[in-house]
């Protein structure tokens, strides 16, 4: 985990946008996400994901797409996303478990973007792309930034 003294400027990619980086089945989505995919391989931008958002990435992918990527292409995205300096990946504690269930139970929101969004404000980390603003606006100081919409 990086260490971050203050607000962290690298926005949160949830794992829908992720996953449609590499699913072409909604080509505007995939054409939104692949612009912001080339920002961050350019080093124009930079991006945070968690340890969860690349095990869902991986989990999506290889059973939940139209056409299910295979296993080792699917290994290789979580390869490059692991091995990338241009993407900054923090992971949870057990805290931060306990966090996000209290949270879970005062706010009503499910489990797992709980679980993002308690990850992120332990690491300074304001703002989360993702297409769930319903769910993540309820969670005070996050700002929900929806790409696909204009």
């Amino acid at each position: 985990m990086i260490e971050v003294h203050g607000m962290n400027d690298n926005p949160f990619y949830d794992t829908s946008i992720l996953v449609y980086m590499f699913d072409s089945s909604d080509n505007a989505k995939y054409n939104s996400a692949r612009a912001l995919l080339e920002k961050i391989a350019s080093g124009t931008a930079r991006g945070t994901i968690s340890n969860q958002t690349i095990a869902e990435l991986f989990n999506v992918l290889t059973t939940k797409t139209d056409k299910h990527m295979p296993i080792a292409t699917a290994a290789e995205i979580v390869h490059d996303f692991v091995s990338s300096t241009r993407w900054q990946i923090v992971n949870y504690t057990a805290e931060t478990v306990k966090n996000a269930t209290f949270s879970c139970k005062l706010l009503g929101t499910p489990f797992w973007d709980t679980l993002i969004a308690e990850t992120m404000k332990e690491n300074n980390i304001s703002t989360i792309y993702t297409e769930n603003i319903r769910d993540f606006k309820k969670i005070q100081g996050i700002k929900v930034v929806n790409p696909f919409k204009r």
